[in-house]
């Protein structure tokens, strides 16, 4: 019997009526010759609202604490759709992180999966029920609520389909699909049929609306991932496995699929850092051990035995960077750091462009042309990214997507 897995984001459940609309979706897609589990995101909003009203009852709410309020958000989700559901017949039942069997290690707000024991899962779709499992949320082997970061809730659709051997994973959201662009910075972006795994895991990191996470594990699983619209029929985008890539890749006379963007970038640079063997090591294992997420690296060259060294991060990881950063300085170099804030990455993205030239020579230009200063640059086999101003993000986005002719 065919098995799906669908997620609803939280724009998708955002109000009751929404809601109801997300049940009848969902009613439609089951039948006697289809299993159905869904994962859902907290109600639009709700997360930042639970933040907010942490932040002000301590400064630095304790990781723990907070993963077992924000995980209240998909809980309560997931129990009002499988009350919708009864409510039009159908039958449902809403399980927790925890109910589903999604073990994780006990990294608290970034939580990784270890493991799903899916039985509950099983016995429930077995009775005929259509099973809604609270997202972005699991337990470790103590018993302790873990959340899985931001926007997780696509990599528990997508865990979900990888442990049930489910036969794709439908992600609907408030848009049709993953476009060239993000709509909202320009406005002739176009929808993309299908993409490779590998292109979407890089618009994925630097930017497009998905979670990276859940594209590295759909490639590992090769879990075919369909993203659509949860408000129309209109057919999405398929995210899988492209086959003979290379042999084809000849017939394509542009190779950028897509323009990704990304705001809340910080800079961080420890100036006259003591060039020797060793010291890049002392400064990003501590960071590694707090768990932060470094991005582009850059080290200057070396003169009079001392160098500058820079890295971007998070605008939510830049506090702890910080922290770390200046406890370890005077061993360093001199301890001076410098932040900069108020900056943003944009991507072109597409396969071949390593061995293709003026890819980087249209990019540049297209930026020089508006107006538009470069901060620090960084490549991949098949990506080129810019740290650019914010201000200047969407003048960005819109200059390389027509220089691109992405429209």
């Amino acid at each position: 019997m065919p098995l799906i897995v669908q997620k609803y984001g939280g724009s998708s459940l955002a109000t009751p009526d929404l809601i109801k609309n997300v049940a009848d979706k969902i009613a439609k897609s089951h039948n006697n010759t289809t299993q159905i589990v869904v994962t859902v995101s907290a109600m639009g909003g709700s997360t930042d609202d639970l933040l907010n009203i942490a932040s002000k009852i301590a400064l630095r709410p304790d990781s723990r604490e907070l993963d077992v309020l924000l995980s209240t958000g998909e809980s309560q989700a997931c129990a009002l759709l499988s009350m919708a559901l009864k409510s039009i017949g159908k039958n449902a039942i809403s399980l927790s992180g925890s109910q589903a069997g999604i073990i994780t290690d006990a990294n608290y707000g970034k939580a990784k999966i270890s493991r799903i024991n899916h039985d509950r899962i099983k016995k429930e779709l077995q009775n005929g029920f259509i099973v809604i499992v609270a997202g972005f949320q699991g337990v470790t082997d103590y018993q302790d609520i873990t959340t899985l970061g931001r926007g997780a809730s696509d990599l528990t659709a997508v865990a979900l389909a990888a442990s049930l051997k489910a036969d794709r994973c439908e992600i609907y959201t408030d848009v049709d699909g993953i476009y060239t662009a993000d709509p909202r910075l320009v406005a002739n972006a176009t929808k993309i049929k299908e993409i490779g795994f590998e292109e979407m895991l890089e618009l994925a990191n630097y930017g497009a609306k998905m979670n990276p996470r859940s594209i590295e594990l759909g490639m590992a699983y090769q879990v075919p991932i369909i993203v659509s619209n949860s408000t129309n029929e209109e057919p999405g985008t398929l995210i899988h496995e492209v086959n003979d890539m290379e042999s084809s890749i000849g017939e394509i006379r542009n190779r950028v699929r897509g323009i990704a963007t990304e705001k809340n970038v910080v800079k961080i640079t420890i100036l006259s850092v003591v060039d020797r063997p060793g010291i890049a090591a002392s400064l990003f294992e501590p960071l590694a051990i707090e768990d932060i997420s470094v991005d582009i690296i850059v080290q200057n060259y070396s003169v009079d035995g001392s160098t500058d060294l820079t890295f971007t991060v998070t605008k939510e990881d830049s506090v702890r960077a910080i922290d770390v950063v200046e406890k370890i300085s005077l061993d360093l170099g001199n301890g001076k750091i410098s932040k900069t804030i108020g900056l943003a990455k944009v991507s072109i993205v597409g396969t071949g462009m390593q061995n293709t030239p003026g890819y980087a020579a249209t990019m540049f230009s297209s930026l020089a042309n508006a107006g538009i200063n470069i901060e620090m640059i960084t490549t991949s086999e098949i990506r080129i990214t810019c740290v650019i101003r914010e201000k200047d993000m969407e003048k960005a986005a819109q200059s390389l997507h027509n220089a691109f002719e992405l429209d």
